[in-house]
């Protein structure tokens, strides 16, 4: 256990706050330095870990986030999963264009946020929600 934090179980926390958005940076943190990420990689999934809770919490209108370790039998990393029930994702390709923005958060956008880490998932459907996962392994 890590600051209060099993890393043997997936971590849940709500986003439905600007407070929450610093919870899940804090967990996300605390998980990267258990799994011996480097600093720089540390720093590349909080931040994409903020963007993506904020998307969640202004776009999404709030939902939860699922922070957990993973292994592949060579490196260990950290894998996040962020969900909402929110309005979806119109236009998915515009969304993960380079440099688009509706404003607001960090200005990363989910192409910034896609590009601070290993792995990226997304599904979305409009009128159901978003469901984002993202990967960061250890060098």
């Amino acid at each position: 256990m890590t600051a209060g934090v099993d890393l043997g179980q997936p971590q849940a926390q709500a986003i439905r706050s600007d407070e929450d958005v610093v919870r899940v940076r804090q967990l996300v943190r605390t998980v990267a330095v258990a799994v011996k990420l480097s600093l720089v990689d540390q720093t590349k999934v909080v931040t994409a870990a903020s963007e993506l809770a904020r998307n969640t919490l202004v776009y999404g209108g709030g939902g939860t986030v699922e922070v957990s370790t993973v292994d592949n039998g060579v490196r260990r990393g950290v894998r996040i999963v962020f969900a909402d029930s929110g309005p979806g994702i119109a236009d998915l390709d515009l969304a993960l264009t380079d440099g688009y923005t509706t404003g607001g958060g960090l200005g990363l956008g989910l192409s910034g946020a896609r590009r601070l880490v290993d792995e990226f998932d997304i599904q979305t459907a409009v009128g159901e929600g978003t469901r984002i996962t993202v990967t960061k392994w250890s060098r």
